[in-house]
């Protein structure tokens, strides 16, 4: 695609990653097939290419954010699809990360909007007050019917519903035996160990069978995902130093072989922090090296020896999260991890699609996250597996709620498969339908 921006504007760093990103853009249309939005509401502005045109001309010519802008960048799911699709390499992550930043500067959303957007980048980070939240939800449970007939509240009534009934407890504290082991860091993460902290469990359990020590490392945070898809660039930046400057530390007291993520819409920004950081002198060479060592877990298990596995006759449909396949392109790990286990293993039509969780998206945009997690939670029942497993906290708690079968992470089914104990959302149920 064919530019203009000034040399001026070149300066920019930011501005210049967009220029070449637009430039790659050859108005093939690949995109558009498998672009989640565009397939549900036919609208060329929903679709990759239609928002690379409208953020072409809202940054060359410098122009403030328009509404029409704005609610079409909104809807976009950042599920990367279109860059798995994508025949030319135009990086989309980078451009509509960058527009989303330009947007949240440049652009006054209405007040129930900004009000919104600021609860979640509060609580949304930090574990503490994610848990004090849900317990309010408790109270609140009941006006989300009242919540939903009202535009400006129906993402109140989509926080309500997605919000679970039973707060588990906090994760136990793990505490690391000195051996001369490979040593892993394990993102703590902050919504993951507030919802299903038998992830993390799990994990642990899975690693030091095969055979690493596991770190927690006690200055981590959140990786700045969230707030990072919102447009709030400083408060991103803010978070990736943070984790870069503990997990530095975590490097050169001890070394680490990986820092190894369970939640893989985290990994997705780990993994781009050198991207994030490149003009930073003092976090450059750091950010780089910590985005080297980032790994999904699937990505390390993979290459580990574990155990032989004994999947008990069940079937597992795979649902495989965006920020995995097409974020950090991990594809088949998973898959062959769990057949390897014992597991047989299924796969939907559409696989490719998002299902409409994407971070806060099922917050922030409820009705096409519904439509969108109904359409998944249908194309996966169709398989007739006795669980589904993914890799992303967000995606479990998104289809949870649409499907009759339990939800678990992919390494929950590895470890009781290899020795650990049944996970909590199978205990007590039935017979596999396989058996």
């Amino acid at each position: 695609m064919q530019t203009q921006f000034s040399p001026e504007q070149l300066a920019d760093p930011a501005m210049a990653s967009s220029e070449g990103v637009i430039r790659k853009c050859v108005h093939c249309g690949f995109c558009t097939a498998t672009c989640p939005t565009y397939v549900l509401l036919g609208d060329e502005l929903d679709s990759p290419r239609g928002r690379i045109y409208m953020i072409k001309d809202m940054l060359e010519n410098e122009r403030a954010p328009s509404a029409e802008v704005v609610k079409h960048v909104d809807r976009c799911l950042s599920c990367l699809s279109c860059m798995t699709t994508c025949p030319s390499g135009v990086n989309y992550m980078h451009l509509v990360d960058h527009a989303r930043a330009y947007i949240n500067a440049g652009y006054t959303r209405p007040w129930h909007e900004r009000m919104l957007r600021s609860i979640l980048a509060w609580v949304l980070p930090y574990p503490a007050r994610f848990r004090a939240a849900l317990r309010l939800a408790q109270i609140g449970r009941p006006l989300a019917p009242l919540f939903a007939k009202v535009g400006a509240l129906r993402p109140l009534a989509a926080m309500l519903a997605l919000a679970p009934r039973r707060i588990p407890s906090a994760p136990q504290k793990h505490v690391l035996a000195s051996t001369t082991r490979q040593r892993i860091a394990l993102l703590q993460g902050c919504a993951e160990p507030v919802l299903r902290p038998e992830f993390r469990a799990a994990a642990i359990r899975l690693l030091d069978r095969a055979g690493y020590d596991v770190v927690l490392t006690p200055s981590e945070q959140c990786c700045g995902a969230l707030v990072h898809h919102m447009g709030r660039e400083k408060a991103s930046l803010e978070a990736a130093r943070r984790n870069v400057d503990a997990w530095t530390r975590e490097i050169e007291s001890g070394g680490l072989a990986a820092i190894v993520v369970t939640a893989s819409g985290c990994g997705t920004t780990i993994k781009d922090y050198g991207f994030m950081l490149r003009d930073d002198p003092a976090y450059a060479e750091k950010a780089a090296r910590v985005s080297s060592l980032a790994r999904d877990i699937s990505e390390v298990l993979i290459d580990a020896e574990l155990p032989l596995g004994d999947g008990r006759g069940l079937t597992v449909a795979y649902h495989a999260a965006c920020s995995l396949q097409h974020g950090q392109k991990v594809t088949d790990a998973p898959k062959r991890l769990l057949a390897g286990a014992g597991y047989a293993v299924r796969t939907p039509i559409e696989a490719h699609l998002c299902c409409g969780s994407a971070g806060t998206y099922n917050i922030l945009q409820p009705e096409i996250a519904g439509k969108l997690g109904d359409r998944k939670a249908a194309n996966l029942a169709r398989l007739d597996a006795d669980v589904i497993a993914t890799g992303n906290i967000g995606c479990a708690m998104q289809l949870a709620p649409r499907l009759g079968i339990p939800v678990v992470h992919t390494i929950e089914l590895l470890d009781w498969a290899t020795g650990g104990p049944v996970p909590p959302q199978l205990a007590g149920r039935d017979a596999p339908k396989s058996g």
